[in-house]
């Protein structure tokens, strides 16, 4: 049986934690990290080189910090970005959010969290650390509310708002199929479609769209914790 390998590329100015972040995932049978940066900039290049899949992102770098090199990045790749934070770094974050990140950790994360989450990513699903997930979905939110329409003013089907609220629960496209009473490829196509509808880049931003449109608030059973 054939291992698919997801590509990895890890960005932190830090060597200590450049060189334990992509030992920790190269040793992974399912992962390869296709190379390293020290900044922003280097990581920009080296994207583009490589084409990874996931690309593991310090927010604070030299030469051009991580949230203007994940904008760059999802400007002509499909690579899908981890943004890697604390938690004083709230405002950066919701940059991140808007620029295009795909997902969250913190700087404490452990080995098995972090090749859990480049797995999770690879695969299209939102990741956002669970200690910062409500709090911090809900306060990008309230800073950026919109009206809950597409940007061509088309609304969302009953069943495509359905889907939208379960995704930013935390469900899988498998448990929302068993939630509706419906297969999960007709769930896949209905993500597919509110995605393409709303003008979104993944489930990420799916989930911060229904916190934006009030379909979800947080403590009233949103993303997981």
């Amino acid at each position: 049986m054939t291992t698919t390998m997801t590509s990895v590329i890890v960005a932190d100015d830090q060597p200590v934690v450049r060189r334990a972040f992509a030992a920790i995932l190269d040793a992974q049978p399912d992962l390869t990290v296709a190379g390293t940066a020290a900044d922003g900039a280097q990581a920009v290049r080296l994207a583009h080189a490589v084409r990874p899949d996931v690309a593991l992102m310090d927010i604070r770098m030299p030469e051009m910090d991580g949230i203007e090199a994940v904008r760059r990045i999802v400007a002509d790749l499909p690579t899908r970005p981890i943004m890697i934070t604390t938690f004083d770094l709230d405002d950066y974050v919701y940059d991140a959010l808007a620029a295009g990140a795909a997902g969250f950790l913190l700087k404490d994360v452990t080995a098995a969290s972090l090749v859990e989450a480049v797995r999770i990513v690879a695969r299209g699903d939102a990741l956002l650390a669970p200690k910062v997930t409500r709090r911090l979905i809900a306060e990008f939110a309230q800073r950026h509310r919109r009206a809950p329409r597409a940007p061509d003013g088309t609304p969302l089907t009953p069943r495509e708002t359905d889907v939208l609220t379960l995704i930013a629960r935390g469900m899988s496209n498998a448990e929302i199929a068993a939630e509706l009473v419906v297969s999960e490829h007709t769930v896949k196509t209905h993500v597919a479609r509110l995605l393409a509808k709303l003008g979104l880049r993944d489930r990420t931003q799916a989930v911060v769209h229904a916190y934006e449109t009030g379909l979800v608030r947080a403590g009233t059973g949103g993303a997981r914790e």
